[in-house]
C-alpha cells in the first residue's frame, strides 16, 4: 500500500486527532494509489501515523479511518463502525430516529446516516466512501435491517471531491414520507425533498430547552390564580382576569412565539406542546410552510398556530418599523387620529422570538457577510421581544465561531438599547459527537438570553 509522507514543517494536527491531512501538509507519496484507495500515513521520519483514504483532487486529500494500519474497507469493517455507532445512540438517545453516523466524529469521514425509524437517508460526501457504496449498504442492512435506505448526495461538496450529485433509493422501498417521534411529538419528514436529509437532529435537545420560557407569562395579561366557590360551597382555584371573570381558555398562563426559519415547525410544534399560548411560525418556503402545517395538524395544535409565508428578515424589519411609528405616536404633542392604519404596518411583540436560520457563511469568505445577516436578525429580533422575555437565537455556521456569534449578538443588543443576560449556551445534540482537537465539528451554537431594556433598568 502506498504511504503518504508529511512535511517536517507542518502543523501536528494529526497527532492530535484531527482526521484530515491537506495538500499543502504532504511531502510526498511513495508508491502508486488509486484516488479513492487506503493509503498509510507517515511522518517525515517515516514513522506510521494512521491509514486514510486518498483524493488528489480535494484540498483535504487524504481523510484517517483508523490509527492502526488497515488494508481494506470492507463489509466486516462497516459492520464494526456502524455498531459502534448504533451503541452510542443506544446509550445517549431514546428515541427511534436520529443521526446514526456523523462523518468524522464516528471515525467514518464522509459518510452520513440518518436514521427515520425502520428508513435510513445516506450522504455519501467523499470519493473515498462513494467507492465503498456497495459495502456501507450491504452493513447497514445487516446492523439494522431497514425497510429501505435513500440516498441525499445531492450537495455540492462532491463536486469538490470530483463527483456528481445524486440522490434516490439504493435499498428497499423507502417511503417519500416518514412520521417520527421527537420529545414526544410527532413530525412528519419529507426524505426526498426536505433540507440535507429531511430534517436536522441536531437541535433535538435544544428545542426541549425552551420549556421553561412556555408558561408564566399570565400575570402580564392580569390573570391569576384564586380561590372560587362553586355552587355546592366547595372552593377550587381557576384562573381569574382582572374584571373578575374566571378563564377558561387552558393555554392562558402560556407565552406568544414567533419562530422565524421553521422548516419542518420544529419549534413550533415544542412550544405548543409546553403551553404556549400563540405561536406565529414563518418561513419564507411555502413547501416549509406546508410541512410545518401538516406537523401541527399530526399533534393537534392548529387553534394555537398562525402561518407566515415571508422573509424573515424583511417581516422582523416591518413589525420594527410598525413599533417605531406607534412610539412616534405616542410621543407626539398634539392628538393623533389612532383611527388611521400605521403606514409602516407591523408593530407586533412576543415573549419569546426564536431565530435558527440556515448557515449564513459556509466559507471562511462569507464570514463578513454573515456578520452582517446575524447581527440584523438579531438586532430587529430582540426589538420585538416583550420586555423581560427571551430571544432564543442560532448559528450552525463553522466558521462563525462562538466568540464571534456572541460579538454580533452583544454590538446588536448595544444598538437596540437592550441588556441580554444568558440564560442557556448549547451545542448540537448527543447524536453529534466531537471530537477534541476538531473544530469543525463545533458548528452549532445555540442560546437563550432574556432581553432588558436599559431605559427601564432603574
Amino acid at each position: 500500500m502506498a504511504t503518504v509522507i508529511l512535511q517536517r514543517s507542518r502543523k501536528k494536527r494529526l497527532e492530535q486527532g484531527h482526521p484530515w491531512v491537506f495538500r499543502t501538509e504532504i511531502d510526498r507519496v511513495e508508491g502508486e494509489v488509486e484516488p479513492g484507495n487506503l493509503v498509510d500515513i507517515a511522518d517525515h521520519r517515516g514513522r506510521y501515523l494512521a491509514t486514510g483514504y486518498y483524493n488528489p483532487a480535494s484540498q483535504i486529500t487524504v481523510r484517517v479511518v483508523s490509527y492502526a494500519p488497515i488494508t481494506d474497507m470492507d463489509t466486516a469493517f462497516f459492520v464494526t463502525r456502524i455498531t459502534d455507532c448504533l451503541n452510542h445512540r443506544k446509550r445517549f438517545v431514546h428515541e427511534e430516529s436520529y443521526r446514526l453516523v456523523y462523518g468524522e466524529a464516528d471515525f467514518l469521514p464522509g459518510l452520513i446516516v440518518d436514521k427515520f425509524g425502520d428508513v435510513l437517508v445516506v450522504q455519501l460526501l467523499t470519493l473515498g466512501m462513494d467507492r465503498c457504496r456497495d459495502h456501507i449498504v450491504a452493513a447497514l442492512t445487516e446492523v439494522l435491517k431497514p425497510i429501505g435506505i435513500y440516498e441525499r448526495s445531492d450537495v455540492s461538496v462532491r463536486e469538490m471531491e470530483g463527483l456528481e450529485q445524486v440522490k434516490g433509493p439504493i435499498y428497499g422501498n423507502p417511503p417519500r414520507y416518514v412520521i417520527v417521534s421527537e420529545n414526544g411529538l410527532k413530525i412528519e419528514v419529507d426524505i426526498e425533498q426536505g433540507q440535507k436529509t429531511g430534517y436536522f437532529f441536531d437541535q433535538r435537545e435544544n428545542r426541549a430547552s425552551i420549556k421553561p420560557l412556555m408558561t408564566g407569562w399570565g400575570d402580564r395579561s392580569g390573570i391569576s390564580l384564586q380561590e372560587l366557590a362553586n355552587g355546592d360551597g366547595d372552593v377550587r382555584i381557576a384562573p381569574v382576569n382582572r374584571n373578575g371573570k374566571e378563564v377558561t381558555f387552558p393555554y392562558w398562563d402560556g407565552a406568544t412565539v414567533l419562530e422565524c426559519f421553521s422548516h419542518t415547525g420544529s419549534f413550533t410544534l415544542h412550544a405548543c406542546k409546553y403551553g404556549a399560548k400563540k405561536v406565529t411560525c414563518l418561513d419564507i418556503s411555502e413547501h416549509a410552510i406546508e410541512s410545518a402545517k401538516h406537523n401541527v395538524e399530526l399533534n393537534g395544535f392548529e387553534d394555537r398556530v398562525e402561518f407566515v409565508v415571508a422573509d424573515a428578515f424583511d417581516y422582523l424589519r416591518s413589525q420594527v418599523k410598525g413599533l417605531e411609528e406607534r412610539a412616534r405616536r405616542a410621543a407626539a404633542d398634539s392628538k393623533t387620529d389612532t383611527s388611521v392604519p400605521l403606514t409602516a404596518g407591523g408593530g407586533r411583540t412576543w415573549d419569546v422570538v426564536i431565530l435558527d436560520p440556515p448557515a449564513f457563511a459556509k466559507t471562511k469568505g462569507a464570514v463578513k457577510g454573515a456578520c452582517r445577516g446575524y447581527k440584523d436578525i438579531n438586532l430587529h429580533g430582540m426589538k420585538l421581544v416583550n420586555e423581560g422575555g427571551y430571544l432564543v437565537t442560532a448559528s450552525c455556521s463553522y466558521h462563525m465561531r462562538p466568540e464571534l456569534f456572541l460579538q454580533n449578538i452583544q454590538e446588536a443588543a448595544e444598538d437596540a438599547g437592550k441588556v441580554l443576560r444568558l440564560v442557556e449556551w448549547r451545542a448540537a445534540g448527543k447524536d453529534h459527537p466531537q471530537i477534541l482537537g476538531v473544530n469543525e465539528g463545533h458548528y452549532l451554537k445555540f442560546a437563550i438570553f432574556e432581553v432588558r431594556s436599559k431605559s427601564l433598568l432603574v
